[in-house]
């Protein structure tokens, strides 16, 4: 006689399925990709849009200088771009008991010396970033013309952010996640504070708002980020035109030379001109108002933009589209 087949057991209760947008798994995976690509364009936008941020002076230079009042006492470099941690001991300058004995070696000693040079640099970024921060506070317009912006980092980012602080400015930063330590400065204005896994996107940012750029000394994050934004100006590319100061000439003589490239023909003697350099705060200040002025504030196109905004835009912060639309739709999270 045949046996009546077993029934399977019943499986126990399910746990819910996690709302697709709430899957870390998925979203962290290649196929949220494009997810996470269009978060950090849509995210950004809306924070900008609700802060009334038109357009930003955008600030490059290292992150492992330090403030002159530090590097007088601690003498420390930063072991790398945005790191929170020291360079290794070996990397680092002499420092003021072993100058007095003599113990340091001459390559200690002479990273001292650039250390102390280098953190007259910071000092210079805060002063020229106070200076933009202070100026732009007395445009008119509802919204915050020529916000200064890092990459939210140490160093001149610090210098930046903490000038425009300072000039009781808003202030924003662009970091980006590192495989290693870091943070952003505590001068971000905290609304304006981001955090970028994409280096495309980060970069899309920071062109995308300026409408000038000052490239103070650097590595290879700040010759990355300088000739980016050039070669957009140079093509192009760019719906505007954009004043960029290079700051330090005798550091950036001896880095890179601009005047061969045009010698050799690699680009065109016109394109010298789409930069200029600076050596004072005092100077760049006027290269940066000048030009800021004469290509975004005196302009038919300005001064429509201004008459709108005067009759359109309210006082208040802008609000999120939930806000706008109101009982028109339905309340959602």
């Amino acid at each position: 006689m045949d046996k009546e087949p077993m029934m399977p057991e019943v499986p126990d209760e399910l746990e819910e399925a996690p709302l697709a947008y709430e899957n870390s798994e998925f979203l962290n995976s290649p196929d949220g990709r494009l997810l996470r690509i269009m978060a950090e364009y849509q995210e950004p936008m809306a924070r900008f849009r609700r802060e009334r941020i038109q357009d930003t002076v955008v600030f490059f230079g290292s992150a492992r200088f330090r403030a002159l009042d530090v590097v007088s006492s601690e003498l420390e470099l930063l072991a790398n771009t945005g790191s929170a941690q020291p360079a290794p001991e070996h990397e680092q300058p002499a420092r003021p008991g072993e100058i007095e004995s003599g113990e340091a070696s001459r390559w200690k000693l002479k990273l001292a010396e650039a250390a102390v040079e280098m953190a007259q640099y910071y000092e210079d970024a805060r002063r020229l970033a106070g200076m933009v921060a202070a100026w732009s506070q007395t445009l008119p317009g509802r919204r915050h013309r020529f916000v200064v912006t890092s990459g939210g980092g140490p160093g001149i980012m610090e210098a930046a952010n903490r000038g425009a602080y300072e000039a009781g400015c808003k202030t924003i930063g662009l970091n980006i996640r590192l495989p290693f330590e870091q943070h952003p400065n505590p001068y971000i204005t905290p609304e304006l504070n981001f955090d970028f896994h994409y280096f495309f996107m980060r970069k899309y940012w920071f062109a995308y708002l300026a409408k000038a750029l000052v490239v103070f000394p650097g590595g290879f994050g700040t010759l990355d980020e300088m000739f980016e934004l050039l070669t957009l100006a140079q093509t192009k590319k760019l719906a505007k035109k954009i004043t960029v100061v290079i700051y330090g000439s005798e550091y950036w003589k001896h880095v890179i030379n601009l005047e061969l490239l045009s010698e050799k023909g690699a680009i065109a003697l016109s394109d010298l001109e789409l930069f200029q350099f600076a050596d004072a705060p005092e100077d760049a200040f006027r290269i940066l108002k000048d030009g800021l002025t004469e290509n975004h504030l005196e302009s038919d196109y300005e001064r429509e933009q201004q008459r709108l905004e005067r009759e359109m835009i309210p006082v208040e912060p802008a609000p999120s589209a939930q806000e706008m639309l109101g009982p028109d739709i339905s309340k959602t999270r």
